[in-house]
């Protein structure tokens, strides 16, 4: 399997890519993507039902949660839209997320000032913005990861971008309840003064993502390229057929070819009919972690473990073995390529998902559910850090918001549709045939890996 990067002289050369100031600077960035998420799912249904509000109402909030999935609409805007004032004293990507930024401080405070019984549709309100700038800032991150280093240094990017992220997610998960329990004079009964303060101080913690935006730079400008040009001068050429058009029309039809469809036909021109193999493993490579995961807190009822161990043993073992994994994984990229990681990944990943059906036949052992867990996540990071250096490979610089965000849409897609069809198949089937058939899934993955390694760019 082919390769395009160099082999260190050791491993401590490999381990010096992560005091590279771009991997600490996606720790920082990592931590400012991941604290938003719950603040707009689990952690604000917690607080509304203890407000009192009926389940049916807290569910429609999980809603907003297709910002994530529909963000390439809006990517285009992102990668071809200055914006006044910020673009000219920030720069093309540092501007764009600082816009951001402010908005989630501003949305994220505006929601701890909301009162859920007096104001239920002020709150859905202010999480739709939440939810809308924080998939703006996670294109923004994206991009400028993309844009900030070669193939060499993103899977170590990719891994302390994770390991931010995490970190963030128990900071606005067990953190912000932590903070509410504290603030509230009685545990016992709901506290909207409390509640207040723990989201304030969420939104207070956001500076961090602000803060690091106004002390980095700014990724250098792509090169024009030539092809790129040539197509803008034909748009406006052909554009003057239609003088009869309003100006604004014109210009805007003009524009949006540009931004919309010249990054998806980009990558169609680079790659040929090869895309195809390229595609396939973009919407299969997480299928069986994806599948596993929806099913995952079901099977852990079922097996009969408790609350409170299931919740030690994924967010804290789980959690930690998930950013080593990552950290390996940025390590093996650098030390090995890119497409060899991600085969070892794709067979790790699915070694460790055959596991879960090793674990169904001992019920609830929680020193075997802490082992699996541990190798599962551990694969897991080794195999995400490898992809995402895989995907930010793929993309061209001059459409790098655009093409990552349609690469990351694409990769939940299939998966989260044949996940559906779990819950069925264990009915029919059993645990242990269910996770035995996720497992084998990855071995189809590994010859795409394969095939893909062996593709070239046009």
């Amino acid at each position: 399997m082919p390769t395009t990067t160099q082999t260190p002289e050791s491993w401590i050369d490999a381990l010096k890519v992560y005091l590279h100031p771009r991997a600490i600077t996606l720790l920082f960035f990592g931590f400012s993507s991941g604290l938003p998420l719950l603040l707009v799912f689990g952690t604000l249904s917690f607080w509304l039902r203890e407000a009192g509000v009926e389940r049916s109402l807290i569910t429609y909030f999980s809603w907003v949660g297709l910002a994530y999935g529909f963000k390439w609409i809006w990517a285009p805007l992102i990668d071809q839209l200055a914006l006044p004032i910020l673009t000219p004293l920030l720069g093309r990507r540092r501007s764009w997320l600082a816009f951001s930024q402010v908005a989630l401080i501003a949305s994220l405070a505006g929601l701890g000032m909301a009162d859920p019984n007096d104001g239920l549709q002020t709150m859905a309100l202010l999480a739709v913005i939440v939810a809308f700038s924080s998939a703006t800032q996670d294109i923004v991150i994206d991009a400028y990861r993309i844009e900030s280093s070669g193939e060499r240094l993103q899977a170590a990017m990719a891994a302390t971008y994770m390991a931010g992220y995490r970190l963030a997610m128990i900071v606005a998960g067990a953190g912000a309840l932590a903070l509410a329990a504290w603030f509230s004079v009685d545990s016992s009964s709901y506290d909207l003064t409390a509640w207040r303060y723990a989201y304030l101080a969420m939104a207070a913690l956001m500076s961090i993502g602000l803060i690091t935006t106004l002390i980095v730079a700014e990724p250098p400008a792509p090169t024009k390229d030539g092809s790129l040009e040539a197509q803008r001068q034909h748009i406006v050429a052909a554009s003057q057929q239609y003088a009869h058009l309003p100006v604004p029309i014109a210009r805007f039809v003009g524009w949006a070819y540009i931004a919309v469809i010249c990054p998806f036909a980009d990558f169609i021109k680079r790659y040929g009919k090869q895309a195809l193999i390229i595609l396939a493993l973009i919407g299969t490579y997480r299928i069986s972690d994806v599948i596993l995961g929806i099913i995952a807190n079901v099977f852990y009822v079922d097996m009969g473990f408790q609350k409170q161990d299931i919740a030690q043993i994924i967010k804290i073992y789980g959690v930690i073995m998930t950013i080593i994994g990552a950290a390996l994984g940025g390590v093996l990229v650098n030390r090995m390529g890119v497409i060899r990681v991600l085969f070892i990944g794709a067979l790790l990943v699915a070694a460790t998902n055959g596991l879960f059906a090793w674990l169904a036949s001992l019920g609830p052992d929680t020193r075997a559910l802490t082992l699996v867990i541990s190798l599962d996540n551990l694969a897991g990071g080794i195999a995400t850090a490898a992809f995402v250096a895989y995907l930010s490979s793929l993309t061209n610089i001059q459409y790098s918001a655009t093409q990552y965000a349609l690469f990351s849409s694409v990769m939940l897609l299939f998966p989260k549709f044949i996940g559906g069809f779990s819950g069925g198949f264990v009915d029919s089937f059993g645990y242990q045939p269910f996770f035995l058939g996720v497992a084998l899934l990855g071995l189809p993955i590994a010859i795409l890996v394969v095939l893909a390694g062996r593709v070239e760019q046009k």
